[in-house]
């Protein structure tokens, strides 16, 4: 992976544990999500003179764009109705799994090529990612998310992860396709239009602008931010294998920790000091490989 991608990927995880704060901050969540992607959303409006002409898309990265919106829709609900039923210790590791899956989707599907070292670190993040919530170093704790599978929290949480490896390899293909800029313009727009759907169910009536007055500064935080997370990733995803760069924007667990810690007064206890730098070591690795 070049200098250049893995810079872009770990100012895209920076980016990315940035806003998960603001969302944390915020008090009706779901439409805070719908305020920061209108924010982000008129950015890139804003921002197009500057990216050039806009290209007329071909459908098939019209389609891409809307997939793979989809796709990231899909993975908040099911992670949102894992939560619901299920502790965060035992849902948190099988929303993980994505990273099992995305380098055998890039190598299948893509024919991306990874080195051992490629490999090591990938392994490495997979169970840094996987056992930074675990209660226990024990090999009864590593495997109990595995135990019942019928529970609808376990099946929501390994079908957000399955989900989310889809939508990565749409977003490779897109990018290669397309403009990193103009698709990942398409791809806010349609995510933008599904919350849309959403947000005007009479359950909403009354709590958008209720939002924004309780959260009107973290509303302009986010713009900004996100769309410096969703564009510095898929430029790093254009120059990067797939493999390598869902894997490496995993180092967003480190930084959530650290401002978990230095902003929020939580506890790093031994488990997630080990797990984030099994993390660290596995982005060096793949960086390396």
């Amino acid at each position: 992976m070049s200098t250049l991608a893995f810079t872009l990927i770990l100012f895209s995880a920076f980016m990315h544990a940035l806003w998960n704060l603001l969302v944390k901050r915020s008090k009706d969540k779901t439409v805070f999500i719908w305020w920061m992607f209108v924010t982000s959303g008129s950015l890139m409006v804003l921002a197009l003179p500057m990216a050039g002409p806009f290209p007329l898309p071909p459908w098939r990265v019209v389609g891409l764009a809307a997939i793979g919106a989809v796709c990231f829709m899909l993975y908040h609900l099911f992670t949102g109705r894992a939560y619901r039923s299920g502790d965060l210790s035992l849902i948190y590791p099988l929303a993980q799994t994505s990273m099992f899956w995305v380098p055998i989707w890039g190598v299948l599907i893509l024919g991306e090529k990874v080195s051992g070292l490629g490999t090591a670190g990938i392994g490495l993040i997979l169970f840094g990612a996987y056992s930074i919530q675990l209660r226990a170093l024990a090999w009864s704790e590593v495997i109990r998310p595995f135990r019942n599978l019928r529970d609808p929290a376990v099946m929501a949480a390994l079908a957000a992860g399955f989900i989310y490896s889809i939508g990565s390899v749409i977003d490779k293909t897109g990018v290669m396709l397309y403009s990193p800029f103009h698709f990942t313009f398409l791809l806010v727009d349609f995510m933008l239009l599904f919350m849309t759907l959403n947000i005007m169910r009479p359950k909403y009536q009354g709590r958008v602008m209720a939002e924004f007055r309780n959260s009107r500064l973290l509303v302009i935080l986010s713009g900004p931010v996100i769309m410096a997370s969703f564009l510095s990733f898929r430029y790093g995803l254009q120059m990067a294998p797939m493999s390598y760069a869902v894997p490496v924007r995993q180092v967003s667990l480190l930084i959530g920790v650290l401002i978990g810690v230095l902003f929020l007064g939580e506890t790093c206890g031994r488990i997630r000091l080990i797990a984030t730098l099994l993390v660290l070591a596995g982005a060096a690795l793949i960086r390396l490989g």
